[in-house]
């Protein structure tokens, strides 16, 4: 196995997740129904607030000619392709799972589940290893770009156009060094799916001190 990296998450963080479909408005008993209660306003611009993705350093990678963007204290550690073992029954976007120094995590072909076109892979092919919590997640990406700074002010809302099929996995749209990273949403993207995925055997019990 060929590693590239050993990126660890010292700190800690958990990661707390919030539907922003739970917006919810005051019904005023007045006549006037579309006037919103100011104490209904602070309520949503609180959550929006809380929804803010911050800046910080992230890790860029490709899938095609998009880059994409993902926390850097999410990443546990980024290895060079090896051998992937199919399981079945599991989401066709699952490729299957490896063996990590005794750990057992499941695969994702970002590909697939972004529904982008299958491609054989190349000697860049790589796997980023993803910790949300207790679980860990590998991330087959065409490969890895580098580690950048991107800032609160530099990363804007998902727009409703362009990346239509991809939005409601992507967090945000960072700038950095003249290029735009799409900011992957990281619960959503990797440990929104079945239970069955996560609780593979060995994936339940990631040690943080490793």
């Amino acid at each position: 196995m060929k590693q590239l990296y050993s990126l660890k998450n010292k700190r800690g963080i958990n990661e707390q997740v919030m539907d922003n479909s739970k917006y919810f408005t005051v019904n005023s008993k007045k006549k006037d129904t579309g006037i919103m209660s100011n104490i209904a306003i602070k309520e949503i611009e609180q959550q929006r607030k809380n929804l803010e993705v911050e800046g910080g350093k992230y890790l860029t990678f490709f899938l095609r000619k998009e880059e994409y963007a993902i926390e850097i204290l999410k990443v546990r550690e980024i290895i060079g392709l090896m051998p992937i073992t199919p399981v079945p029954k599991l989401p066709d976007y699952i490729r299957g799972v490896l063996n990590l120094r005794g750990k057992i995590v499941p695969v994702m072909n970002l590909r697939t589940r972004f529904g982008l076109e299958e491609i054989e892979d190349t000697d860049e092919t790589c796997i980023i290893v993803i910790q949300q919590d207790k679980y860990l997640m590998g991330v087959l990406v065409d490969k890895v770009s580098e580690v950048v700074d991107i800032e609160t002010e530099e990363i804007e809302d998902v727009p409703s156009v362009g990346v239509a099929d991809q939005s409601e996995y992507l967090a945000g749209i960072g700038k950095a060094r003249d290029s735009v990273k799409m900011i992957l949403e990281v619960q959503k993207v990797l440990f929104d799916v079945p239970s069955r995925v996560l609780q593979v055997p060995g994936n339940e019990s990631v040690n943080n001190k490793q």
